[in-house]
């Protein structure tokens, strides 16, 4: 079994790309396969080294490895081969038409009532016209011949697919310019590495079609590999999850501090009967199934990878994020501030709070209650028995309980409505941080 996942360096990886991503490392992980990253960087125009990068870059983020690597670019000779096989066989035929005489055409024909499609004008055109266009400068662009035939396959999540080829205008496979569109590069580059699995998404169902036709033409015989697509994904409103949004990239979700075991965790899940759990794609492979994935589109919600991510968070130890906190954080800051986070980042907040210079609101008409607070201050070293002896003893002086009590306290201390456990958290700050605070608070 060989998988692989080609994504075009023409900007940054989104969730939308990642699921097929994890979908065929997991397939090919449980099943002893190969793993291909291939980057298909044809697009000469759009394709930035920096995006490349990047995809490698956020691929390692969520766990993921690879057996083999190629670029598109490197292959130039392999598809000027494949492309003269398609011509001496007569199912790649030149074109000149411009693009105004093509959407011409078109109109033409939906005013007739016939389907948009390309006329094949180009196959009636004699050696003598051929000639006659290159002599006066002009450069023609390569059509593959499209048979007259319905396409079927057995999809491996959405069951029996086809595609009905005289529907579809014949592709163009080389521009003008002599650069090769991914319709055809992907499928030389399947045949040549011996892929055998395909695992991409829904919006590919005609193109395999296509390609299904292109890959029998090449290769002399019915088409192997297996084909799975995956249903597209929607926001959590039920709309089409937009590709350009940037708060779906990967880099942006690790910028905002969610962990790379929450998204393979969700990912993995999403359009499944499956609870998601956070854990690395490793810890996924046991329990991988592609066909449990719905033919419905799954709904990517950022509300339900928050709380996947604050329950993950929420269970790890020191030593799982010892490398990521502030320095001078110890287990006891963690454990203490572990439980109150949404995100990791957001313990740099709180170590700032605990070890940092902070801005307390002044609370005028909470004067008693804060002086008390100070006068009772009880000498160090501090435990988690000091706060409840502490707001005993405050309690005690001032008669206050409750939230009355412990809300003027914690905005004093913490310069917040809400937060960690003080029980654990007050040693964190200590005596004389919080005497300062106190009185500041007091005004």
């Amino acid at each position: 079994m060989k998988v692989r996942f080609a994504p075009s360096p023409t900007g940054w990886l989104h969730v939308g790309n990642a699921r097929p991503a994890l979908a065929n490392w997991l397939e090919a992980r449980k099943r002893g396969g190969t793993f291909l990253l291939r980057l298909d960087d044809t697009d000469t125009g759009r394709s930035k080294p920096e995006y490349a990068q990047g995809i490698e870059e956020d691929l390692r983020w969520l766990g993921l490895d690879w057996d083999d690597f190629l670029r598109q670019s490197d292959r130039t000779a392999a598809y000027e081969a494949a492309a003269e096989k398609l011509k001496k066989a007569g199912l790649l035929y030149p074109c000149f038409e411009s693009e105004e005489e093509l959407n011409f055409k078109r109109e033409q024909r939906r005013k007739q009532g016939r389907a948009p499609i390309y006329d094949r004008a180009a196959l009636k055109m004699t050696k003598d016209q051929y000639e006659r266009a290159l002599a006066n400068n002009k450069t023609p662009y390569w059509r593959f011949k499209l048979n007259t035939r319905t396409v079927a396959w057995r999809d491996g999540v959405l069951g029996e697919r086809s595609v009905k080829l005289p529907s579809l205008s014949d592709p163009v496979l080389i521009r003008a310019d002599g650069s090769f569109l991914y319709t055809f590069t992907s499928v030389v580059d399947d045949l040549e590495t011996g892929i055998t699995h395909i695992i991409r998404g829904e919006d590919h169902v005609t193109n395999t079609g296509i390609q299904i036709d292109i890959i029998e033409a090449l290769s002399g015989r019915p088409n192997r590999i297996y084909f799975a697509h995956m249903p597209l994904l929607l926001d959590a409103e039920g709309g089409p999850l937009s590709k350009r949004l940037g708060s779906i990239s990967l880099r942006q979700f690790r910028r905002d501090g969610i962990e790379p075991a929450a998204m393979t965790g969700y990912l993995a899940a999403l359009g499944s009967s499956r609870d998601p759990v956070a854990a690395s794609p490793r810890d996924l492979v046991a329990d991988w199934d592609i066909t449990r994935i719905s033919h419905s589109p799954a709904r990517f919600d950022t509300k339900q990878l928050l709380a996947l991510n604050r329950k993950h968070l929420h269970a790890l130890s020191f030593e799982a994020v010892k490398d990521r906190l502030p320095e001078g954080a110890d287990e006891a800051f963690w454990l203490a501030v572990r439980g109150n986070l949404d995100l990791l980042n957001e313990a740099r907040d709180w170590h700032e709070v605990a070890r940092g210079e902070i801005t307390v609101p002044e609370q005028p008409d909470q004067a008693d209650l804060l002086r008390a607070a100070t006068d009772a201050l009880p000498a160090e070293p501090w435990d988690e028995a000091t706060w409840p002896a502490w707001t005993a003893a405050i309690g005690a002086a001032t008669g206050k309980k409750g939230k009355p009590l412990f809300l003027p306290l914690r905005r004093a201390l913490t310069g917040e409505d809400h937060g960690p456990d003080l029980k654990t958290f007050l040693p964190l700050i200590g005596r004389d941080r919080a005497a300062i605070r106190l009185r500041r608070s007091i005004g």
